[in-house]
């Protein structure tokens, strides 16, 4: 009844354990930005159907796979090849999806992130994602943290599936998060110099999932103290002490993230500045 669809980029170390999870499935996609190691050889061993494509960003790489592979089965189940599906969520996967009627097009599913194994049962911003959907009933938007758009109803599932955002280390997570922070300052500016009204009514009041997340990030941004204000929402209102050393590490490194856009949106200000004050006063005349 269900398709899965994993989007990879050299993850060889962490391929296996996601098709381990999904064996019970008779129709993988592996959609791929040109591996380097062995993350294909890894796939076709395992029966995937492989499908590769030179990566752009992450919103129209996702919108890419959906659009491109034939899938055989109507709905999606999309995966990054650290996260992995229980057995208890695919039982009720299995369970709610021939008694569905058609105005119901995606599921939000609880994610649980891991440290070392354990659980980040505080330390998490966002603990709900749409990651099931009907076919050609969804889109993504904006180019980082990307959102998804499902035409129709989206419902809840009750179980999770797992996360292993540290999986190759802590120096692979900040290499990654240097590249989104640069993607996300970008992007933030892009969106203060277009069009785009953030409304706070939206952020709280809005029945779309992905409205409000959109709106009470763009809001977010404005913010001043942001890396300290994350700080002490995760470690304090969130409680991710609670999870021990390993919740204290994630609030701290999710600040740090944090920072990294504030510095380099700034950074992005300065070069414009600096642009506008050569065309406006060539050879430092004015």
């Amino acid at each position: 009844m269900i398709s899965v669809l994993i989007l990879t980029k050299n993850e060889e170390q962490d391929l296996p354990g996601c098709l381990e999870s999904v064996k019970w499935c008779d129709d993988i996609h592996v959609f791929d930005s040109f591996s380097e190691d062995l993350t294909l050889q890894i796939a076709s061993k395992e029966g995937a159907k492989i499908t590769k494509r030179k990566f752009d960003n992450y919103a129209s790489q996702r919108n890419a796979s959906l659009e491109v592979i034939d899938f055989k089965y109507e709905w999606i189940f999309i995966l990054d090849a650290d996260e992995r599906i229980p057995n208890d969520l695919k039982i009720e996967i299995f369970n709610i999806i021939p008694n569905l009627n058609f105005s119901i097009n995606g599921f939000r599913i609880q994610r649980k992130d891991y440290l070392n194994e354990k659980w980040l049962k505080h330390a998490q911003m966002s603990a709900y994602y749409i990651r099931l959907i009907r076919r050609n009933k969804a889109k993504y938007h904006r180019e980082i943290n990307e959102v998804i758009e499902v035409d129709g109803e989206v419902l809840n599932l009750k179980n999770h599936f797992d996360h292993y955002p540290f999986s190759k280390g802590y120096s692979h997570w900040l290499n990654k998060h240097n590249n989104y922070s640069s993607m996300e300052a970008k992007r933030w500016l892009d969106e203060q110099n277009s069009s785009i009204e953030f409304s706070i009514k939206k952020a709280f009041f809005s029945s779309n999932f992905s409205e409000k997340r959109f709106h009470q990030k763009g809001l977010y941004y404005k913010m001043p103290f942001r890396p300290l204000i994350k700080w002490f929402y995760l470690l304090f209102i969130k409680k991710s002490f609670l999870d021990g050393y390993e919740g204290v590490t994630v609030a701290t490194l999710q600040s740090i993230y944090e920072y990294f856009i504030v510095l380099k949106t700034k950074e992005l200000l300065l070069n414009k500045k600096f642009e506008n004050n050569k065309i406006n006063c060539p050879n430092n005349k004015c």
